[in-house]
């Protein structure tokens, strides 16, 4: 959908849990937008402080408060809170009917667990796989970061009904982990130091598996499909993902496939050359590169964890919403030296 040349009207906006790091990118982003207007951010432990004073990248750019109440005087309801308080939070809080909701949590994004709560139904929010369907609805179940990098890479081949068992490794910054300290997120664990964690059972998996069923017009049997070690990483933001399988295509079918399926997609882009992780970190663009080997195809692809794999897709499915162009606020370079 192309932006309205005559769209004046400001979106207006609240955040719950705006005190995190997908909640300080959300800001970033939307008070450099030309159509938002943050009303309010509510975080009770920093009622009062300036938002700025929690994240410092902010001084300057904003002179926005941290709210202790919430008021029903917006479009729409960005929700930037822990898994399991999407849930608690709209039992607890009566949210007016017109209000749009956009949870970044995981509580919404499986069939399984989108129970109606205020007469509310989520839709799984990933642009490239349901964006008619996003741009029609009231409320949108966020995607998780891995999951977004990992189905991005596997989609064409769900849809095109070849995909085999795929064994998936996938490393993520530090920032994955959230604002909260911990032993494996503190420097002196973190630096010079990868581990693997949720070795084959990490929650996104379940939300991959769904995605990929639902490219294959549900023909495909997801269950033990995806075999998943993710890694933690020395770097604070980013994931580089690379999935490999056995496929008949060449390496040129394979291209031609990946850049048919990606043809309007706004931010999911195939690239020629080997990519890294630089070219994505500040963006929130998918960058996906097909190397071939014998029968096996290797996918690499990478995200922003905290943008395309948070706030970033979120401000994209705002757009979609509201009838904007997907890259409005989003046109960010990465930071690549």
């Amino acid at each position: 959908m192309e932006q309205a040349d005559n769209f004046t009207k400001k979106i207006n906006i609240g955040i719950v849990g705006g005190a995190g790091y997908t909640g300080g990118e959300l800001i970033r982003l939307l008070i450099n937008h030309p159509f938002a207007d943050i009303k309010f951010i509510h975080s009770k432990s920093n009622a009062g402080h300036p938002v700025s004073k929690v994240h410092n990248d902010l001084l300057g750019e904003t002179d926005l408060v941290f709210a202790e109440s919430l008021n029903n005087d917006i479009d729409v309801l960005f929700l930037c809170v822990g898994h399991g308080d999407a849930k608690k939070f709209l039992s607890e809080n009566n949210i007016a009917e017109p209000i749009r909701i956009i949870d970044l949590s995981q509580d919404f994004r499986l069939h399984a667990n989108n129970t109606t709560i205020q007469n509310r139904t989520f839709v799984y929010g990933l642009p490239e796989l349901n964006k008619s369907a996003i741009q029609t609805a009231k409320n949108i179940a966020n995607p998780g970061c891995f999951a977004t990098a990992i189905q991005l890479g596997l989609l064409p081949l769900a849809k095109a009904g070849i995909l085999n068992e795929v064994y998936t490794t996938g490393i993520t910054g530090s920032t994955g982990a959230g604002q909260s300290l911990s032993n494996t997120s503190h420097f002196s664990w973190r630096a010079n130091n990868i581990s693997a964690y949720k070795t084959l059972q990490h929650q996104h998996l379940k939300e991959i598996g769904e995605s990929l069923h639902q490219a294959s017009a549900n023909t495909l049997h997801t269950k033990d499909l995806i075999h998943f070690v993710p890694w933690r990483g020395d770097f604070t933001r980013g994931i580089y993902a690379s999935s490999v399988t056995n496929c008949d295509l060449s390496v040129e079918e394979a291209k031609n496939l990946y850049q048919n399926f990606y043809a309007g997609a706004a931010f999911t882009h195939i690239s020629d050359s080997m990519i890294d992780l630089k070219q994505v970190v500040n963006t929130n663009k998918c960058l996906i590169h097909i190397e071939k080997q014998g029968n096996k195809i290797a996918i690499h692809s990478a995200i922003d964890n905290l943008l395309k794999g948070a706030s970033g897709q979120a401000v994209q499915n705002m757009n979609l919403l509201f009838g904007l162009d997907e890259h409005t606020g989003l046109r960010l370079k990465a930071n690549y030296f």
